[in-house]
């Protein structure tokens, strides 16, 4: 999400060699995801190189977060790269190779490398502000839905507060300005932290009717 680059194999590494991350959706009921698999030295996808993609499909329903995919790559002697996709609670696994026909010339190389030197300074920068911009974004869609399921358990100056604070936050996200990105993304943690333990606290009490303490 925001389009960054995650490096799992750095340049130079021996071979063979292994590698895995584990990530997760970013929708409820996401049911498949994008693997994308790229080559280069920048912070952004769109300045390095595609090298393959494949969907890893029939992920079960669950809210954004819950799913565990775990991406691994392998290379082997030869260079051939295998990445396999796996949703490690249901067990749903995709997969893909790479040959090494994809291989740069040491003219390839030194550019990429002279890039990455160049704008190493930018690409930073850019990195902040898409990390500030997307951790916003998952906090403004988390409570959002969080006023639409269970507003009953708020007073009507606090659904205010709410909204007006989400509608700041909304306006900011579209900022280039990190630093005020995240004050406001703090401001609504802060606003809506005592929500959700007054919603585990009703949860508690509903799973807890007709049970008794000994």
């Amino acid at each position: 999400m925001g389009g960054l680059m995650d490096v799992l194999i750095p340049r130079n590494s021996k071979i063979p060699n292994k590698a895995g991350r584990q990530y997760t959706t970013q929708k409820d009921g996401q049911s498949s995801m994008r693997i994308s698999v790229f080559q280069g030295e920048r912070d952004l996808v769109k300045d390095n190189r595609n090298l393959a993609t494949f969907n890893l499909t029939g992920i079960p329903g669950m809210p954004a977060g819950l799913p565990k995919v775990e991406v691994n790559f392998m290379i082997d002697a030869d260079g051939i790269l295998k990445v396999t996709a796996t949703e490690l609670r249901s067990g749903v696994a995709q997969s893909i190779e790479v040959t090494p026909k994809y291989g740069l010339t040491d003219e390839q190389m030194e550019q990429m490398l002279m890039d990455s030197i160049e704008h190493a300074k930018d690409d930073i920068q850019t990195r902040a502000l898409v990390e500030a911009q997307t951790e916003a974004t998952q906090l403004f869609d988390t409570v959002s839905k969080f006023l639409d399921k269970n507003s009953a358990l708020l007073n009507e100056d606090e659904i205010n507060e709410t909204k007006e604070q989400l509608g700041i936050l909304k306006v900011t996200i579209d900022s280039s300005d990190k630093n005020l990105i995240q004050t406001e993304t703090e401001k609504l943690n802060e606003l809506t932290r005592p929500y959700a333990e007054r919603l585990m606290d009703v949860a508690l009490k509903d799973a807890m009717k007709g049970k008794k303490i000994l």
